[in-house]
């Protein structure tokens, strides 16, 4: 491996995040272009995880079904799938599902424009591309993403609910009431802050790796590819260290 090389990946990179982060304050802004991107990534991808979100919500209701049926503990269902889609599974399977189907179009998309020279046509045109095209990506995966979250939660939460009243025949008000209860403060601001920081890594790394696309059609599908993979595992480490500094921020004791 080229240290070097990789060190002056991590420089553009975190170059390229900060001045991203940077531009959503700063002149020009591109509206439209902005409004676009929030079109392509929360409106393209809503049923995509309203599907997935919904039997997450269902499996993990009847999983946890088939386990606490032999303890004689299902009255814990709710409680149980509440914490977990509130504060894990919805942010992280939304975040997951936003990779899959945003984060590779963005790297896609930047990196056809970059072998098509429509990047330098940008630049000659006196336009800055960060602020041009990385910043409204950027700015439309913050909004959007903690937007699906919230959508994806609330359905998994639905799913859950269908099994644990339809198929397990628990009570219907008694698993609202659990679910009433476990939305404290601390488990929905747990839940609430990793979406706007996976939105960012995630924008972030694919507009990277999008922009530093070379050698043709291999070189897309290697960008792309390694756009979501990196954005993949960049959301499972994120979301492990955020878990723990929240627990410990919100007095959890582990």
């Amino acid at each position: 491996m080229d240290i070097k090389a990789l060190l002056s990946d991590l420089q553009n990179f975190y170059t390229l995040a900060y001045r991203g982060l940077l531009g959503i304050v700063r002149r020009p802004f591109y509206f439209k272009d902005a409004m676009i991107q929030m079109d392509y990534a929360g409106a393209g991808s809503l049923v995509i995880v309203f599907i997935v979100d919904l039997f997450v919500g269902m499996a993990l209701s009847l999983q946890l079904s088939a386990e606490l049926s032999s303890l004689g503990m299902k009255m814990y269902i709710g409680m149980i799938v509440g914490i977990s889609v509130v504060r894990e599974l919805g942010p992280v399977v939304t975040a997951l599902v936003f990779t899959g189907r945003v984060g590779a179009g963005m790297a896609s998309e930047l990196g056809s424009m970059v072998l098509g020279h429509q990047v330098d046509t940008i630049r000659v045109f006196g336009f800055d591309p960060v602020k041009k095209l990385v910043v409204p990506r950027i700015v439309s995966s913050l909004i959007m993403l903690p937007a699906l979250t919230v959508i994806g939660v609330a359905v998994s939460l639905l799913g859950g609910y269908y099994i644990a009243v339809f198929v397990s025949h628990q009570s219907g008000t008694f698993y609202w009431s659990s679910i009433r209860n476990i939305l404290t403060m601390e488990n929905v601001l747990a839940g609430a802050i990793k979406p706007f920081i996976f939105g960012y890594l995630i924008s972030s790394i694919c507009c990277y790796m999008g922009l530093s696309t070379k050698g043709g059609a291999v070189g897309l599908r290697q960008s792309t590819t390694m756009a979501v993979v990196m954005s993949i595992v960049m959301i499972i480490i994120s979301d492990f260290l955020l878990t723990r500094v929240l627990l410990y921020v919100l007095g959890f004791s582990v």
